[in-house]
């Protein structure tokens, strides 16, 4: 028989356990699309900027794109000694019975055709390689960074890793990536024919004129780049580490909102908008650019409205049905 002061006690144990304040909720994760705060969309002045790993390169290869649509027509380049001081005129692309010069700035020599003479091109294709006659610094764009680059290169700043800088540095060229450059050979060499006077002293056989000297060999191909130039009197060291840091675009007084609070990061995006009884509507909006913080709202957008955050999502994909 189990004594009662025993019992008394199991009981006392049991009702101390149970007693106290009421036990707290325990915190879950809110649903998906619930608004945990709003925000309004401001103003403020915007820089656009990437930054990229560079290196200091003797002779960098760069490319000329088509300035116009329509049939591109090569001009015949001779090779010649030392680099050019003037401009080399390598083409033309013919539209609407108009004609748009390409030319190898001064300091730099023809590479290399990227398209076939007569080839059909648009503006902004490469269609010749360039070689730079001196060091330049060269960094390796990325697909990701590279739609940020072709919205516009306002300015580029560069810093040799322990070395000169920060300075100025003068883009060449576009930064799509090159086919292999080819250089057309050059005419054959006519020598005269006819039979030779009997009567006539002997004469040394006749040769092939010389064709200049120079570097004909055509260019490689390259992986999508930025070539930029420094200022006369910077030392670099060929193989020398840099980084660039380059402004695209710069804005002033651009309304503004919260990465968080929009859909989609350029071009066509979402917000939902709050009103007073909490409600959300979902509206597009035309976005530019974004420093990874706020994006640019160009329009869909007054700057008096209520911003969900989180902002809207994406439609889930549809689930394939069971069954045949």
């Amino acid at each position: 028989m189990v004594p009662c002061a025993a019992v008394l006690g199991v009981v006392l144990l049991v009702a101390g356990c149970s007693s106290g304040s009421p036990a707290e909720p325990v915190p879950t994760l809110a649903e998906r699309g619930t608004t945990l705060t709003t925000v309004k969309p401001s103003r403020q002045d915007m820089t656009n900027k990437v930054s990229l790993d560079g290196t200091v390169t003797i002779n960098p290869v760069f490319g000329l794109v088509a300035p116009v649509d329509g049939q591109i027509r090569y001009a015949e380049v001779k090779a010649g000694k030392g680099t050019p001081t003037k401009p080399t005129r390598a083409g033309a692309v013919w539209a609407g019975g108009r004609s748009t010069a390409i030319d190898v700035p001064a300091g730099s020599t023809f590479a290399g055709r990227l398209v076939d003479d007569r080839a059909t091109v648009t503006a902004g294709m490469p269609v010749v390689s360039a070689e730079y006659g001196g060091y330049g610094i060269v960094a390796e764009v990325d697909g990701a960074q590279a739609y940020t680059l072709t919205d516009g290169l306002a300015t580029v700043t560069a810093q040799i890793t322990s070395g000169p800088g920060p300075f100025d540095c003068a883009v060449l060229g576009t930064i799509a990536a090159l086919p292999p450059g080819t250089i057309p050979e050059p005419p054959p060499a006519t020598v005269p024919t006819g039979q030779p006077d009997p009567s006539a002293p002997p004469q040394a056989p006749q040769q092939a004129p010389q064709q200049p000297t120079g570097s004909r060999e055509p260019s490689a191909a390259t992986g999508m780049r930025l070539v930029c130039t420094p200022p006369a009197g910077v030392k670099l060291i060929n193989g020398a580490t840099a980084t660039l840091e380059v402004v695209t675009a710069r804005a002033t007084g651009v309304l503004v909102a919260p990465v968080e609070a929009v859909a989609g990061r350029q071009g066509a995006g979402k917000v939902d908008v709050v009103d007073a009884q909490g409600r959300r509507t979902t509206r597009d909006v035309v976005l530019g650019m974004t420093d990874g913080r706020v994006v640019e709202v160009k329009s869909g957008l007054t700057g008096a409205e209520s911003l969900a955050v989180p902002g809207p999502d994406l439609p889930a994909a549809p689930r394939p049905t069971q069954g045949g």
